[in-house]
């Protein structure tokens, strides 16, 4: 059974596909060898691919097809991580920089009817800490809060037959205030959407591409506790077509609280690495990463945030479609330089325009814990966040920036508060706005030459319960099982009690690795009753 049949990109769907998952063979080094097999998109550090070992810096794919008949035939990589080639019968098609994000090639001219050969170099330098990394670690075992690092293809290769006419781009913003779908087509021609409600046409559109609105009836907002969608066609005169969806919502800030389409929203997040056992980034299958989502829900959570990971866009699907707020966070740098600054962003500019349709997704987070910049002078630090934090602005605009979740933060819409004390430490500290600004340990909430304005607190790591005993490490042990949701539940009240913190983060939903302190083991089996951590999780906030 291929590997990862279902379709990959869910903001711009096409019934004509072809799925390229499963048997590749590989190499690792430089020149290649192809003496070995792997099964694609799972890396090879991961158990499923076949391999299950670290194999250097350098890895070389190649597998044949057939093209199908088309026009024009793209190929498309979801992620490869880091550097990637790709040549096609001989002929370099694309080079892409960046992990954690898709890119395409036009391999029209490159191709014939049957036996093409598809080779991709993949580089990525376990030791190059200037590489936005996020939580895969530069030594061969995992260590601390780090874990085994994927190399090379990670997500679905697919190509992609099209007519010489065809929608190149989709670009939508959902307002809900005026019940409408603001639009950009990348076509040329005639262009008609429709938008559908529950299978019922809710508003049209026709004209030449380019930008327009679409009007809205009825009008319908997204929430996690309704999360209600439009389906959305666009149908190009004499040509294409493609699918999408959107939601309705806003997200804002006011008054030192979060506003969810206009109503104080109080966010009870888990933190979410994202990582699998016998996957590492990847998960087995679509149904795992809605599983995921739905054993959040469970344990009564209506939100993540997704730690230092852009996460697989069907996992944000799920999101959009079973209510599940989503803080989407930058995959961070660990040694600070010009280089490394340039590759986050360039990197992160693409997560944003891949993700800013999600409704699901509210939070934007540029930085965690001055990672790569703890020993960057404070001014420096600061600028180079405020930078993220306008580039940011500048590709969406319609949610809050997290400059640097935990501590010194910049310029930020939320303020983000780690702290991984008991219980009765944060009962007290969080009464007062003083308490929580100071926070644990000796970093300042605010860089020097920034300050407190009014932002919404929230607590965005905490807790790290593990059970003594069970190996590895986290960040507070309880005697066994028996006492993980009493616990949990004290920890969860110390921070809703009367005071400034208006959501929180709970470290966190699975264990990974050498890290114990899940929720649920890291196969996703819940250590305790869920309807005992879900009871907790919904403790009701008393205002100050």
């Amino acid at each position: 059974m291929m590997p990862r049949p279902e379709y990959p990109r869910p903001m711009l769907r096409r019934r004509r596909w072809v799925n390229l998952n499963g048997r590749w063979e590989f190499g690792a080094g430089d020149p290649p060898r192809f003496d070995g097999r792997i099964q694609v998109p799972f890396c090879p550090e991961s158990a499923r691919s076949g391999i299950g070992e670290i194999v250097g810096d350098v890895a070389w794919y190649r597998r044949s097809f057939d093209a199908p008949e088309a026009e024009v035939l793209l190929l498309h990589f979801g992620a490869v991580d880091y550097r990637a080639t790709v040549w096609v019968n001989g002929v370099e098609v694309a080079a892409h920089e960046g992990g954690h994000t898709p890119f395409s090639a036009d391999i029209t001219r490159a191709v014939r009817e049957r036996g093409n050969e598809l080779v991709v170099r993949a580089e990525d330098p376990l030791r190059d800490r200037t590489i936005p990394r996020g939580k895969q670690f530069w030594e061969p075992e995992p260590e601390g809060i780090f874990y085994t690092p994927t190399t090379g293809i990670w997500q679905t290769v697919w190509l992609e037959p099209l007519p010489a006419r065809h929608l190149r781009r989709l670009r939508l913003r959902p307002d809900l205030d005026s019940g409408s779908l603001a639009f950009e087509v990348g076509a040329e021609g005639r262009v008609e959407l429709v938008a559908r409600l529950d299978g019922r046409v809710a508003g049209t559109w026709s004209g030449l591409a380019g930008s327009g609105t679409l009007r809205l009836d009825p009008v319908v907002a997204w929430h996690p506790d309704s999360p209600r969608l439009y389906d959305l066609e666009v149908r190009l005169e004499g040509g294409d077509s493609v699918a999408a969806h959107f939601g309705l919502r806003s997200i804002a800030t006011e008054g030192g609280q979060v506003l969810l389409n206009g109503e104080r929203f109080v966010q009870r997040l888990v933190l979410d690495q994202g990582y699998f056992p016998d996957g590492l980034l990847t998960a087995p299958s679509d149904a795992a990463l809605r599983r995921d989502i739905r054993l959040a829900r469970a344990l009564g959570f209506n939100g993540v945030r997704k730690h230092q990971k852009a996460e697989d866009p069907r996992w944000l699907y799920w999101a959009d479609r079973l209510g599940f707020l989503v803080w989407s966070e930058a995959p961070s740098f660990h040694r600070h330089s010009p280089e490394a600054e340039h590759r986050l962003a360039a990197e992160w500019a693409e997560i944003v325009r891949r993700d800013e349709g999600h409704p699901a997704v509210v939070t934007w987070v540029v930085g965690n814990e001055s990672f790569g910049l703890g020993d960057v002078d404070a001014g420096v630090r600061s600028a180079y966040l405020d930078r993220l934090r306008d580039l940011t602005d500048s590709l969406d605009g319609t949610r809050p920036v997290v400059t640097n979740d935990g501590w010194e933060h910049a310029r930020s819409d939320l303020c983000t508060v780690h702290d991984y004390s008991p219980p009765e430490v944060l009962a007290k500290r969080y009464r007062t706005l003083d308490g929580a600004l100071r926070g644990e340990g000796d970093h300042a909430a605010f860089d020097p030459g920034q300050a407190y304005t009014g932002q919404p607190v929230l607590v965005s790591e905490f807790g790290g319960l593990r059970i003594a005993g069970s190996g590895g490490w986290g960040w507070l042990d309880v005697p066994d099982a028996a006492q993980l949701a009493s616990a949990y539940r004290e920890l969860v009240e110390a921070l809703m009690g009367p005071g400034p913190v208006e959501g929180f983060c709970y470290t966190q939903l699975a264990d990974v690795q050498q890290e114990r302190n899940g929720l649920l083991t890291a196969d996703r089996r819940p250590k305790v009753a869920p309807e005992l951590i879900s009871a907790a999780t919904g403790t009701r906030k008393r205002d100050r």
